[in-house]
This record gives structure tokens, C-alpha cells and sequence, in this order.
């Protein structure tokens, strides 16, 4: 048995802090996330604020001691920001040095500059896959949705041919890959490897971008003609600076640390003992921590300093960029606190104990509590989070690359069909100048394409490696 397994164990065997049947459970955790549910779509409650009282629901659902719940969600909300806080802060850092600087312009100009005719939505695809490495999903349909509509508009394609690949690069780096705050909290909950999970998320992300963004693209064409909203296309920052930083010193700090995190994995593969010099340096260097602030520090020579940044001006662009996570913070923490309050109630447990009697596999489990709170909620962070404390159990006998998959399947379901009670449902749809149908046959059916896609190719995986 693994180190891991014998870890996870060992936090099975904790007492839990109500001595609640499975039934009791059961039915607890289900009226916690109903409420969870409730507060966020009928209320407009804020998914922080929400997730707060659901946690204390479960506890008294549960019959757990009112002091003993607060404290299992505390204690989970603190453990959860310490591990996953200042990776999300170092990326939206990072983010914000691309945007600013003009470097996320300068990558979309050069390979739009060599695009023509039928690549074009290729292009598109690559640009937002490579800018939605390092920023937030929002960030990034604000940084690339002006340049889709005058790529559109200046080049006479269709709206949807261009728009759908690059809400697809987008919505897979957000879904799948870390350092994104829902790969990197569900990582964190069921201990899986970052660097395996980094490396196998990547091989599932490149054919369901393919599939749910060139490929659907000519389908969604042909169901939506909207043309281009004229009143969305405001001039780009970085028009207003005199030099922007180079290509390749731009993608080279962008995959920085994507490059550390999987050079780390592949000297844990090919070497294998912790005792040597080799594996101790890459596990320094490929830890998510010093990778995402390596690419901050070289961000601020190889973009900062090229477009003409002042001292000043590099601190305003670092706290602008620390400024608007607030709130993502908040809502991956009370995540957390949720996810340890139904550890700590037993929930997790129980759904171990019960799904030792199923044939459903433990991976399509975690992809189906995915799409069934992202379908309630409408957030994919929610659903991550509430989903990785579920079944954050099931990954305690699996072996490293089936715990990265358990992740990738968490998250793939975290995707399913975003529709009216998802902010970026809005957004899209008014980016685009869409009616709410137009959004439901182009942006919803793309996310239910990468979640299945997605969710299929995890599966394949799991029995052939």
C-alpha cells in the first residue's frame, strides 16, 4: 500500500463529530447542498455566504455539535486558502502582467498574423488556450473577446466560427488545468500529484478543445448567424503603449511554470528516490509555489520592464491584479470549509462505505456529483469543490495517476451545461449580443461537449494506464 493510501486512511479512521447513521447522512448532505442551491439561485446570495450557511446546515442536519461544525469548516476554510491562496494571488499577478504589458496582445497578433482562412479558428483555439493558462476564466473572455469580434469583423467570418474555439481554450484551461482554483482545490482534497494531474489534464484537454471548439464551431455556425455587436468592441489597452514586450519572451514566461510543474513529474517518474540531488531540486523548483513565483519574478523583467514599466507602475499592476480575487478567495475557502465539515460529519465515509456495493466506477461517480451540483449551482468552482469533498475518500487504495484522474473527472463534470444561473452564461451572452436561446445552442451545448468529451477520455484512461 502507498504512503498516500495509508494517509488517507488514517483520515478516515478520525471519529466523526456526529454519530448519524448513513441514512441521516445522506439525507444531510443533500439538504446542505439543496440549501447551498437555494441561497445561490433563488436568493442571489453570494456562493461565499452560501456556502458558509451550508456548512452549518450539514452540521445541524447531521446532529453534530453547533462548535464542532464551525470549527471543521474554519479549520478547512484556513487549510484550503493556505494551500491554494497564494497560487491563485501569484496567477492573477501573472495574469495581470500579461494583459497590461500588451504581451497577451502581442501573442494574439503574431499568430493571427500568420492565421488565414480556414486556421483561423486553429488560431483562435491556441491563443486561448495559451493566455488561459495563467488568468481566470472571466479575465480571460475580457482580455480575448475584443479581439474575437474584430477578427470577425475585419476578416468576414462568422462570429461562431471564431468565438466558440476560443471560449473552448478558455473554458478547458479553466475546468482541467492548474494553477485554475478548481484543479488546484480538488487536487489539494484528494492529494493527488499536481505535476501527474498538470500532465495528464493536458492530454485530455487537447482533443476536447479540439472537438468542442474548431469542430462544433462549424456546427454552432450554421444553428447561430448573429453578427458582430459593434457596441463590444472598445480600443485595446495596450494601444496606448509605445513598445509591448517580444513573442517568444512572452510565451516563454507564460509556460514557465507549466514547464517547472512537468519537468518536476517526469523526474518523479524516471528517477524515483527522494534521497537524491536531482528529485530534491525539481521538487523545489517544480512545486507549484516557486514555479508560479519564478514566472512572476521573470514577468516583471521579460514583460514589465520591455513595455516600459516604472517601479510604480509594476506595483500598481500587481495590486490591480490582487485586487478582483478577493472574492474567488472567499468562495474556494468557504469551499473548503464545506468540504471538511462533510469529511468531518462522515459523509465521505459513508459514500465510500455504500459505493463498495455499486458497479458504478468511482471516477464516472465523481464526474456525475460534478454535473449534478454544477447544474444546480451554476458555478463550476462550487461544484469542484463540494464534488473533491465528497468523494475525496474514493482516492485513498488509487494509485497516483488515478487520483490525477479522479481530479480530471471532477473536473470535467464541473462543466456541464452552463445556463441561466451561470455568470458566464451572461457574460457570453452579452459579449456576443446573443438571445438567451442563441447562448443555450452555442455556449451551453460547447460546455455539455467538453464536459462529455472530456469526462469520456478520463475514463478510456483509467483502463489503460
Amino acid at each position: 500500500m502507498t504512503r498516500l493510501s495509508v494517509e488517507m486512511l488514517a483520515a478516515d479512521t478520525v471519529e466523526p463529530i456526529t454519530s448519524a447513521g448513513h441514512a441521516q447522512l445522506g439525507i444531510a448532505a443533500a439538504a446542505s447542498i439543496a440549501v447551498i442551491v437555494l441561497l445561490i439561485t433563488k436568493f442571489k446570495l453570494h456562493a461565499f455566504l452560501a456556502l458558509t450557511i451550508g456548512s452549518l446546515a450539514l452540521g445541524a442536519f447531521a446532529g453534530a455539535p453547533l462548535d464542532k461544525a464551525i470549527t471543521s469548516f474554519t479549520t478547512g476554510l484556513g487549510s484550503t486558502v493556505a494551500g491554494v491562496g497564494v497560487l491563485i494571488a501569484l496567477g492573477a499577478i501573472l495574469g495581470k502582467l500579461l494583459a497590461d504589458s500588451g504581451g497577451a496582445d502581442q501573442i494574439v497578433d503574431t499568430i493571427l498574423a500568420r492565421a488565414k482562412g480556414r486556421a483561423m479558428p486553429w488560431a483562435m483555439v491556441l491563443i486561448a488556450s495559451v493566455i488561459g493558462l495563467p488568468l481566470f476564466f472571466e479575465v480571460g473572455i475580457v482580455l480575448l473577446i475584443p479581439v474575437v469580434l474584430m477578427v470577425a469583423r475585419r476578416g468576414s467570418y462568422s462570429l461562431m466560427r471564431i468565438g466558440v474555439p476560443a471560449l473552448a481554450g478558455l473554458s478547458v484551461m479553466h475546468g482541467l488545468i492548474p494553477p485554475h482554483p478548481g484543479p488546484l482545490v480538488a487536487i489539494d482534497a484528494v492529494k493527488a500529484n499536481l505535476g501527474v494531474t498538470l500532465a495528464l489534464g493536458v492530454l485530455v484537454a487537447v482533443p476536447t478543445v479540439i472537438i468542442a471548439g474548431p469542430l462544433f464551431s462549424k456546427v454552432a455556425a450554421r444553428w447561430v448567424d448573429a453578427p458582430v455587436p459593434e457596441r463590444m468592441l472598445p480600443p485595446r489597452a495596450s494601444e496606448e503603449l509605445e513598445r509591448r514586450p517580444g513573442f517568444g519572451a512572452t510565451l516563454a514566461t507564460v509556460l514557465l511554470p507549466v514547464v517547472l510543474m512537468l519537468s518536476k513529474a517526469l523526474v518523479d517518474i524516471v528517477v524515483d528516490d527522494p534521497a537524491k540531488m536531482v528529485q530534491r531540486v525539481f521538487d523545489v523548483i517544480g512545486s507549484p509555489l516557486i514555479a508560479l513565483l519564478a514566472a512572476v519574478i521573470v514577468g516583471i523583467f521579460t514583460l514589465g520592464r520591455p513595455a516600459g514599466f516604472s517601479k510604480e507602475r509594476i506595483t500598481r499592476t500587481v495590486e490591480k491584479g490582487l485586487a478582483p480575487i478577493a472574492g474567488i478567495l472567499l468562495i474556494v475557502g468557504a469551499g473548503g470549509g464545506f468540504k471538511q465539515t462533510l469529511i468531518d460529519c462522515g459523509v465521505g465515509r459513508m459514500i465510500l462505505d455504500i459505493s463498495r456495493d455499486w458497479s458504478i466506477p468511482a471516477l464516472l461517480l465523481a464526474w456525475l456529483i460534478a454535473v449534478a451540483i454544477r447544474l444546480a449551482t451554476g458555478s463550476a468552482t462550487v461544484a469542484t469543490v463540494s464534488a473533491a469533498g465528497l468523494v475525496a475518500p474514493l482516492a485513498a487504495d488509487m494509485s497516483t495517476t488515478h487520483a490525477a484522474l479522479l481530479v480530471l473527472a471532477i473536473g470535467a463534470g464541473s462543466l456541464f451545461f452552463s445556463h441561466v444561473n451561470d455568470a458566464g452564461f451572461w457574460l457570453v451572452k452579452e459579449y456576443f449580443g446573443l438571445s438567451v436561446g442563441q447562448t443555450v445552442k452555442t455556449w451551453s451545448v460547447m460546455e455539455t461537449i467538453i464536459s462529455v468529451v472530456a469526462g469520456s477520455l478520463v475514463l478510456l484512461l483509467s483502463l489503460v494506464i
